[in-house]
């Protein structure tokens, strides 16, 4: 059996601080897993360069003209990180057995990416990079990550915990993965729904080797929102039930209120006023949620 063709593809958006020493680190890990035999010959690095406004082409232009196991690709404009790395997975799939995705900082550990070659000898076709622990991070993002991954899983929604992006997947994977036609692509969510043979890989992060983080609070959150938002209908469901609930809490409290009425310790109108706001609010809230949940059907329709 001859050794996979792998592909290591690497999203960089303003990475000119950190990438010098990634592409050296990268090449280097590259070439030992070569000549161990675990890899094929033919085997590179894509970076691919999401609409970078620094030096982040230049660098792996020039490194690529005298390392052959590195190669570059240059998207047209910034089209985010998860596009980014779709455009490399669908750029290499054809020609590479299996592919690993890892971001350009290095706080994924390199040297696991030994062990998924490990698991897909073994017959895995995706393999999960999944995070020990979460003591580097500050207690405001570790609290909002696991608030996340466990409200998600409330929702219903199959992710693999303490994972993101950091996993290899075989060239079956990777096809299957483009049949997804969605523009936006939560690969979190998305990837585990593929099926196939898996394995998880613990692992210890570490801090980032150089340069700013790309993910503020404010990324975080529209992240967050877009992995709610793309595999669950529940936020649809809530606002029925609090429908429901505010139509029944209304009828109790008309039937409180026509009793204070009836003893004289109303003002005029008071009664009719608050009684109709209650109900009105929840029957709008009920027709609205009825509404949503035909949208939500025609979205899972589409996917």
């Amino acid at each position: 059996m001859e050794n996979p063709v792998l592909t290591i593809v690497v999203p960089c958006f303003n990475e000119q601080e950190v990438l010098p020493e990634t592409m050296k680190q990268l090449n280097q890990f590259l070439t030992q897993l070569i000549v161990e035999e675990l890899v094929s010959e033919k085997s590179k690095v894509l970076f691919i360069d999401d609409g970078s406004k620094d030096d982040t082409w230049t660098i792996i232009y020039k490194y690529s003209l005298n390392h052959r196991h590195i190669r570059g690709l240059k998207l047209s404009r910034n089209a985010g990180h998860q596009n980014a790395l779709l455009a490399g997975l669908f750029t290499a799939v054809e020609t590479s057995d299996c592919l690993i995705s890892i971001d350009a900082d290095l706080q994924d550990d390199i040297h696991v990416m030994k062990e998924f070659i490990m698991k897909y000898h073994e017959g895995n076709e995706i393999v999960y990079g999944v995070r020990k622990k979460r003591d580097s991070d500050t207690f405001f993002k570790r609290s909002t990550a696991q608030a996340f991954y466990k409200l998600m899983k409330i929702m219903g929604t199959d992710l693999i915990y303490n994972h993101a992006d950091f996993r290899l997947m075989s060239k079956r994977a990777v096809h299957e993965l483009k049949h997804f036609s969605e523009i936006n692509m939560f690969l979190r969510g998305i990837v585990p729904l593929i099926g196939f043979k898996s394995a998880n890989v613990y692992y210890d992060r570490k801090e980032r080797l150089a340069g700013e983080t790309k993910y503020p609070i404010n990324k975080m959150l529209a992240f967050s929102l877009e992995g709610i938002t793309s595999f669950s209908v529940t936020p649809i469901r809530l606002v029925v039930l609090i429908g429901f609930l505010t139509f029944f809490i209304s009828i109790m409290f008309g039937v409180y209120f026509l009793s204070l009425k009836f003893s004289g310790r109303t003002e005029l109108g008071w009664t009719s006023l608050i009684a109709s706001i209650w109900l009105i609010g929840g029957l709008q809230l009920i027709a609205i949620g009825l509404i949503g949940e035909y949208i939500g059907k025609i979205y899972k329709e589409s996917k």
